[in-house]
């Protein structure tokens, strides 16, 4: 059986480590800030940003919350993303999506000052992680990323498949892993024999979003596979999008739905915000 990749273990391990960096920023009398933007009544994006906003308190980080109503115009929106673009006190401006439909995401993403880009979605930041030189990376590859490491993976040389291409997980994924050496495919709906490029792989980076999609018999002997997936099916079971039970029974590790993807991608958020209070703090200093 494969070696369970434990998210919840490496993300308290990462947090421990941010809890003592805040500690040393206050000791400059610089406490990390981090905005939150919640617009409507989402039930996933409303638990998601619940566990933000406990994660910041955990690692002592500010956490200043905006819930708006759906009915928020987006002059409204943009117009508190320039006021706390230029608060001193925020670091970072996270803005959870989905939006309501009278609101346009991509302006709203592009609005955001780049240097508070803690989701790493500014065509700013997605450019600098093009060219190899990432200033903030996008939180869930960011977790992906620092899972392989923890694990002891070796991505130089390698053959890797994300299965996926979306600009949140799949591309960036992909680009870093490049950045690490690794030969990278990036598998879609409409990728001829899919099992057969999946096959071929020494890592496999699932993010589709569709229940147990990558099937266990796709999965070469030995490979390593990360499972970005989070579905709901039924009342209460979570599964990914690869079929963990069979994947297991021939990869040389995998990660765990939940628990295993899903601890790392907030970790990485109060990383990037941590990160952005030290810039700054370089910045003012100099």
């Amino acid at each position: 059986m494969a070696t369970i990749i434990d998210g919840k273990a490496i993300a308290a391990k990462i947090r421990a480590r941010l809890t003592e960096e805040v500690q040393q920023l206050a000791t400059q009398g610089i406490t990390p800030g981090l905005a939150v933007v919640l617009v409507g009544d989402d039930p996933a994006s409303r638990v998601y940003v619940s566990m933000k906003e406990k994660a910041c308190q955990e690692v002592g980080i500010f956490s200043d919350e905006h819930k708006l109503s759906a009915e928020t115009s987006e002059a409204e929106l943009l117009a508190l993303i320039a006021r706390l673009n230029a608060d001193p006190r925020i670091h970072g401006i996270l803005v959870q999506l989905p939006l309501p439909k009278q609101i346009d995401t991509e302006k709203v993403l592009e609005a955001i000052s780049p240097t508070k880009d803690v989701d790493g979605f500014h065509p700013y930041n997605v450019g600098r992680l093009v060219v190899g030189k990432p200033t903030f990376k996008p939180c869930t590859p960011y977790g992906v990323m620092v899972m392989l490491q923890e694990a002891g993976v070796e991505l130089k040389g390698k053959e890797v498949v994300v299965v996926g291409r979306s600009n949140i997980v799949g591309k960036p994924v992909a680009l870093l892993c490049l950045q690490e050496h690794a030969t990278v495919t990036i598998c879609h709906s409409r990728t001829r024999d899919l099992a057969g490029v999946v096959r071929r792989a020494d890592v496999v980076i699932a993010a589709v979003g569709q229940p147990e999609m990558v099937k266990g018999d796709w999965i070469k002997e030995g490979a390593v596979v990360i499972d970005v997936g989070v579905n709901r099916v039924g009342e209460k079971k979570l599964v990914g999008d690869v079929e963990f039970a069979a994947a297991s029974a021939r990869a040389s590790a995998i990660t765990p739905v939940p628990g295993g993807v899903g601890p790392m991608t907030i970790t990485m958020l109060l990383a990037n915000t941590v990160e952005a209070a030290k810039i700054r703090s370089a910045v003012v200093s100099r």
